[in-house]
């Protein structure tokens, strides 16, 4: 469960980012995160992974209060999170098969584990051709499918992605947004996308929170409210 409780965001004290910001999100919900440029979604998101503070207000993100997070325990609270980035941020030097299984690396896990899981994801995703592949030699769309295995290889509570589609084709953006509703039933987990992107909002039928000068100002369970613009 994610819930913003009077959540405010102010730079030099004076300047409101996001302002009185309430919101619930259920474990398993699929959420779309939408509104114009500046309106307050990447605020939001770098408040959902810690990399920002709150002014006011509180945040609960399942066991984790992180409006009294202390600094050492940001590490461990970010593994409940996978992310999903526009750009990408592969590494270059390791094949897909080494990306996303470098995260389960870093913590310690065994190697048959690893195998196991890494080829369960990228079937998945399906990108299992793709294992022995760098990600210069992928397309934009193969790319971001194996950010959606690696965010997904620790299990995370919550995946967020924050315009997985922005460097994609229309084409390749529905099929990246179809791997993440799938995800969504296969897995379990909580998902968040934050987009721009209109015309994929009104495709699929979830949920969709649309923000305005760091508040909300749409909550619709069912789909985007077409009388306001992205």
């Amino acid at each position: 469960m994610i819930e913003f409780n009077k959540v405010s965001k102010t730079y030099n004290g004076k300047e409101y980012i996001l302002k009185n910001l309430d919101l619930t999100i259920r474990d398993g919900e699929f959420v779309f995160i939408v509104g114009h440029s500046g309106a307050g979604k990447t605020t939001l998101t770098k408040l959902l992974l810690r990399e920002e503070k709150l002014s006011s207000g509180t945040l609960h993100i399942g066991k984790y209060k992180l409006e009294r997070l202390r600094n050492f325990r940001v590490p461990q609270f970010r593994r409940t999170i996978g992310v999903v980035f526009q750009d990408f941020k592969l590494l270059e030097n390791k094949t897909v098969y080494e990306n996303v299984a470098f995260a389960l690396q870093i913590v310690g896990t065994k190697k048959k584990e690893i195998d196991e899981r890494v080829r369960f994801f990228l079937d998945l995703v399906e990108l299992s051709d793709k294992a022995d592949s760098f990600p210069s030699q992928l397309s934009g769309g193969e790319k971001q499918r194996a950010c959606l295995a690696r965010a997904i290889i620790n299990r995370p509570d919550i995946i967020i992605a924050d315009e997985p589609t922005g460097n994609l084709d229309p084409v390749l953006s529905f099929d990246i947004m179809n791997l993440l509703v799938r995800i969504n039933a296969v897995v379990g987990r909580t998902v968040i996308v934050v987009t721009h992107e209109k015309q994929l909002v009104d495709h699929f039928n979830k949920r969709v929170v649309t923000i305005e000068n760091g508040e909300i100002i749409s909550d619709k369970a069912g789909g985007y409210d077409n009388a306001q613009t992205i």
